[in-house]
């Protein structure tokens, strides 16, 4: 499976604008975590707000796992950061470590910026999103159209894509899945997660290409499966009516692609069958997605493209925005300029 092929997805809004150099030092991309609450003020452990540059999440839990003389299962963190990038997260670490007093320690490649008392570890997923900014160098493209799309990014949203570092360095993680589900030894653990969550991704993706180039990505039709915006919860409306249209509308409600597991799908009627039909063209990977027994899972189609501001700087374009937890940030790019699924840009990815 070809990797470039498998980026090769159409945009919503148009067409990018021009290209684009990305992550050009790791400042032009900046990830500050949201988890959407504080700290208590006291319990048996530490919420530390970490400043990472040149380091990825597991090795910045790792060291202040030995710094504080604690098991590396003891620290919790909600989310992954990537190396190439600085990103603002938090950790926690129990209040009993060896370390007394954490702000403003420092290590290879992290700074605490903050400690406070809070009663419970951290666990992936307990965020709510992330805010980005991201400097896009030596844009060269048609500034008119640039502008057309960040409006229309602002009022209407982005296709919720998963973005290339889902894939793994040049799709690793997508042949990891293809080599086991072809009869190939079964990866260790860690991998075998990578891979499992690859091939859901690339089924997703090709839905939602499947939608955009239909022209209904954003809008709810019989048979969908609609999203509570910024949740995870879904329901199955018995009808489609003009109500739950006009939330849809306001970016309140979402439809949803499959995150594939095989079983009975919870989608209906001509939505079902394009995500049956789309997922067939990935044989190997539905099938081995179904042998897999996964949970049912949904995502949304698209993302709200939240607080976006952006200025023009010579050539540079600068942008800021924030987005629910799981987006990726190359999606929004990817409407920009033509090049965002090129690079292995850095992202959160929770």
């Amino acid at each position: 499976m070809n990797f470039s092929e498998l980026m090769n997805l159409p945009c919503a809004h148009g067409g990018p604008a021009g290209n684009a150099r990305l992550r050009v030092t790791p400042e032009d991309f900046i990830v500050r975590e949201w988890l959407g609450f504080g700290a208590d003020g006291d319990g048996d452990h530490l919420l530390l707000r970490v400043r990472k540059r040149g380091a990825n999440t597991m090795w910045v839990a790792k060291q202040l796992a030995r710094l504080g003389k604690i098991p590396p299962r003891d620290v919790g963190f909600a989310g992954l950061k990537d190396r190439d990038a600085v990103a603002e997260q938090s950790f926690t670490v129990p209040a009993r470590s060896a370390v007394s007093n954490w702000l403003g320690l420092t290590g290879d490649g992290f700074e605490v910026l903050g400690a406070e008392r809070i009663r419970r570890k951290l666990k992936r997923g307990a965020l709510k999103g992330n805010d980005f900014e991201v400097v896009l160098r030596d844009f060269v493209g048609d500034a008119a159209v640039l502008e057309q799309r960040l409006q229309k990014l602002a009022s209407s949203g982005a296709p919720n894509y998963f973005g290339p570092q889902r894939f793994g360095h040049e799709g690793h993680n997508v042949a990891t899945a293809i080599a086991w589900f072809e009869g190939g030894p079964a990866p260790e653990r860690m991998d075998r997660g990578f891979a499992l969550s690859a091939a859901r991704s690339v089924i997703f993706n090709a839905v939602l290409a499947e939608r955009i180039t239909a022209g209904n990505w954003n809008q709810l039709i019989e048979g969908d499966v609609v999203n509570l915006n910024g949740s995870g919860s879904f329901f199955v409306p018995e009808l489609v009516d003009d109500t739950l249209r006009q939330r849809c509308e306001q970016l309140d409600v979402h439809p949803t692609g499959p995150m594939w597991h095989g079983d009975a799908p919870l989608s209906r009627g001509e939505i079902a069958e394009l995500e049956a039909r789309t997922a067939q063209r990935y044989a190997v990977l539905a099938t081995g997605l179904t042998k897999a027994k996964l949970e049912p899972e949904r995502r949304p189609l698209r993302v709200p493209v939240r607080e976006l501001q952006w200025r023009l700087d010579g050539a540079d374009l600068h942008l800021q925005f924030r987005l629910q937890r799981g987006s990726f940030a190359t999606a929004v790019l990817h409407e920009l300029i033509g090049n965002a699924f090129a690079a292995e840009t850095p992202e959160a990815d929770v």
